[in-house]
């Protein structure tokens, strides 16, 4: 074994997990019949908490051959429908999920030991939800989604500079300027997990299954 990957192991089995960190409790037998309540509940709790980035989670597709893929990205809305996040329909997820139009989500939020996983199938929301989500951000975020092409090879860091000054350009002048690519998608859920951490490792995981217009709740075994 290497100097540098003895150091490495090293330091990775130095790491601990919620080390100095209250915990909360989460009694599953008083939360909600459905799992939106309780994510809205959790999330705005990750935010008192101090949780750095709340609204990023992981975003898991499959490829043409079924092979995972995963990154992280923002969350634009949880509602009735299910999970909302925005892409180029261009993009690489964007083209796995016109394949196989299933994703699952994973939420993180260390500062309360929380974890939070969504699974179902993708939705595209309509073209005109899709330019109300593009619209409604920032000039920056405008000018990220009118710069290049989303996942394409980039000949070098110079053409991406050239091309997000003019993009920044664009978005100034025209805030109302279309993508026609961006788009809205929703992720239906078909299973909620909601996952408590412990100190002990006596970890809470509580699942929603859908069953019709109703939903199932269950236990796991961490």
């Amino acid at each position: 074994m290497s100097d540098t990957q003895k150091a490495f192991r090293d330091l990775l089995r130095a790491q601990r997990v919620w080390e100095d960190v209250p915990l909360p409790r989460f009694d599953p037998s008083a939360a909600p019949a459905g799992p939106l309540d309780l994510f809205h509940t959790w999330f705005a709790e990750a935010v008192t908490a101090g949780q750095t980035e709340p609204h990023t989670m992981t975003l898991a597709t499959t490829d043409a051959e079924g092979r995972p893929d995963a990154r992280t990205l923002m969350l634009h809305d949880a509602d009735e429908r299910g999970w909302h996040f925005a892409t180029h329909a261009t993009s690489e997820k964007g083209r796995q999920l016109a394949a196989r139009p299933h994703a699952a989500l994973g939420f993180y939020w260390p500062a309360q030991g929380r974890q939070i996983r969504v699974r179902g199938a993708v939705v595209p929301a309509s073209p005109a939800e899709s330019r109300a989500d593009l619209h409604a951000r920032s000039a920056g975020a405008l000018a990220a989604a009118l710069t290049g092409t989303q996942s394409e090879v980039l000949p070098s860091y110079e053409d991406l500079v050239r091309a997000s000054e003019a993009a920044w350009e664009r978005a100034r002048a025209e805030p109302d300027a279309e993508v026609e690519t961006w788009t809205r998608y929703v992720v239906e859920p078909r299973e909620v997990e909601f996952f408590q951490g412990d100190a002990r490792r006596r970890h809470v995981r509580l699942r929603y299954r859908r069953g019709g217009a109703n939903w199932a709740r269950e236990l796991l075994w961490p």
